[in-house]
């Protein structure tokens, strides 16, 4: 999945999808916590994978991790119009009030207030310093 979307949450809560995003996604999906104060949607099949490495890390590491993103899951479908309700939890924890960007992470997407997206501040000179211990 890759690509930048803006879009706006209605006051109910209601996400619209990108068409280009919902058939990587699938009807059913889940939506969690996401790194930093956004939300991830994960296609089924990621998410399994996603699950299985954290129950395989030590006790403690995976409780933690399973505290922090499998308990505030939600299993998610698509409405006829291709929209979400997302729940007020997670609307709160990642700041979502109207406008926000849905952007592709290869293998999930991330939703991210429109302000929380533009304070990401990723210079060139760190995206280098990235790439090249990356060996990219």
């Amino acid at each position: 999945m890759r690509g930048e979307y803006a879009h706006v949450i209605d006051e109910k809560g209601r996400l619209f999808i990108p068409s280009k995003f919902r058939t990587e996604l699938g009807c059913s999906f889940v939506l969690t916590k996401g790194l930093g104060k956004c939300l991830a949607a994960y296609p089924l099949s990621e998410w399994a994978l996603f699950e299985e490495k954290i129950k395989s890390l030590p006790t403690r590491k995976s409780r933690e991790l399973q505290l922090f993103f499998v308990a505030p899951s939600q299993d998610m479908e698509l409405d006829g119009q291709g929209r979400i309700l997302v729940p007020q939890k997670l609307r709160a924890y990642a700041g979502l009030n109207k406008s926000l960007v849905i952007v592709g992470m290869i293998d999930h997407l991330e939703i991210w207030s429109e302000d929380e997206w533009e304070a990401q501040n990723l210079t060139s000179d760190y995206i280098m310093d990235v790439m090249d211990e990356a060996g990219i």
